[in-house]
């Protein structure tokens, strides 16, 4: 079992940039691929970007990609989400997600993923 804790959310400015950190603790985390879902008031959680257990194969949603950057430090036991040129919609708790499953696919789903963050809440303001 593994458990994640999200910090590095906050309140900032359209056009800003936030960096996301996910620690891991408990078993080895280059077990886990990992993923981050975001989930606005009054909507469903929504799939972010995901990276592979071993790093790279990372995937974004089309209204990540070119502003986040997904990246992982197995030998930190962290996950990181680099998010730039923020937009008031990208307003939502944030939250860290890790699979131990041995395949790849559905990595996109929440379904995919046993383990969660309590999150971190980021703010756009326009």
């Amino acid at each position: 079992q593994v458990q994640l804790v999200e910090s590095g959310g906050g309140l900032v400015q359209a056009g800003g940039s936030l960096r996301l950190s996910c620690a891991a603790s408990g078993r080895t985390f280059s077990r886990y691929h990992t993923g981050w879902f975001r989930q606005a008031p009054g909507k469903e959680r929504e799939f972010v970007s995901v990276m592979r257990r071993s790093g790279g194969s990372e995937y974004y949603a089309d209204s990540a990609k070119g502003r986040f950057t997904i990246s992982r430090d197995n030998a930190k036991n962290t996950v990181y989400l680099q998010m730039n040129s923020l937009k008031p919609e990208d307003t939502a708790v944030y939250y860290c997600a890790a699979s131990d499953s041995g395949s790849y696919i559905g990595s996109t789903t929440a379904g995919f993923y046993s383990y969660w963050g309590q999150g971190t809440q980021v703010t756009v303001s326009s």
